[in-house]
């Protein structure tokens, strides 16, 4: 007799051991909740952890380990249409999950990012900068008084902090700043990019901004990042265009089809 009570007593003590607890969130109706279920819970819940979080994260499992529980009882999980939308459900995460992978793995091969690279340094246009200088007004015979102003010995810089309509360099005496050429409007840029050092132009610039006096302080060559350089960058850039992400996904599923033995 005190054998038997003494293996029972044991085998209590194993079903309910320290170890076996920890491994579990909950035991429902028998039915256990691993804590893994529990920790991914919390982790998802983007939140720092803490105990507050966790009990509602396991009142949360509980409730839907209930749920699924009556729903096997009444046969819910087995009706033709629950189980298509099961089975839907579960190749929308595999489809999901493989265009992560895709992004993240094969879309940003070498190619595509120097393809990209490319088209950043033909951003540079003619692989100058060009600082300079503008004077912003509304009208053209405003304009041309400045320039008649500014030819009679007056100071370009003191004219454009008086009367620049720019509120971004006028403060600064029109200073642009070093910059692209390709930054600006083409009819701005294109009589920037005419000037030689020192010299402005002798009739006004029009533009959908009004009218433009230009003087060319300085040019020099500009410096291109490498493609190591601007690469973290590049990779970053595409995986976060989903446009462009899309593409390649449809690429690659195309080439799926097209090697594969369809009946």
């Amino acid at each position: 007799m005190k054998k038997t009570v003494l293996t029972l007593s044991l085998l209590a003590a194993l079903a309910v051991s320290p170890f076996a607890a920890a491994q579990n969130a909950a035991v429902v109706n028998g039915k256990a909740i691993p804590k893994a279920k529990l920790d991914a819970l919390v982790k998802s819940a983007g939140q720092p952890d803490n105990p507050e979080l966790r009990n509602r994260a396991r009142d949360m499992l509980i409730d839907r380990e209930l749920l699924v529980q009556e729903a096997n009882k009444r046969g819910v999980t087995q009706r033709p249409d629950v189980q298509e939308q099961v089975e839907q459900a579960r190749l929308n995460v595999i489809v999901a999950a493989l265009f992560e992978d895709y992004v993240k793995n094969d879309a940003n091969n070498e190619a595509d990012l120097r393809a990209q690279y490319e088209k950043i340094k033909a951003q540079f246009g003619n692989g100058k900068e060009y600082r300079a200088r503008h004077i912003l007004v509304e009208k053209e015979a405003d304009a041309k008084a400045l320039i008649a102003q500014i030819k009679g010995g007056a100071s370009f810089e003191e004219l454009a902090k008086k009367s620049s309509k720019d509120p971004g360099s006028g403060p600064n005496g029109g200073d642009l700043d070093w910059a692209n050429p390709n930054g600006f409007v083409p009819e701005f840029s294109a009589a920037m990019t005419g000037l030689t050092k020192g010299k402005m132009t002798e009739t006004p610039v029009k533009t959908q901004f009004g009218w433009h006096i230009i003087k060319l302080e300085d040019v020099r060559d500009a410096k291109i990042p490498s493609f190591e350089e601007l690469k973290p960058q590049l990779m970053q850039m595409m995986a976060q265009d989903q446009n462009w992400q899309r593409e390649k996904f449809q690429a690659m599923l195309k080439s799926l089809r097209d090697r594969a033995k369809i009946q």
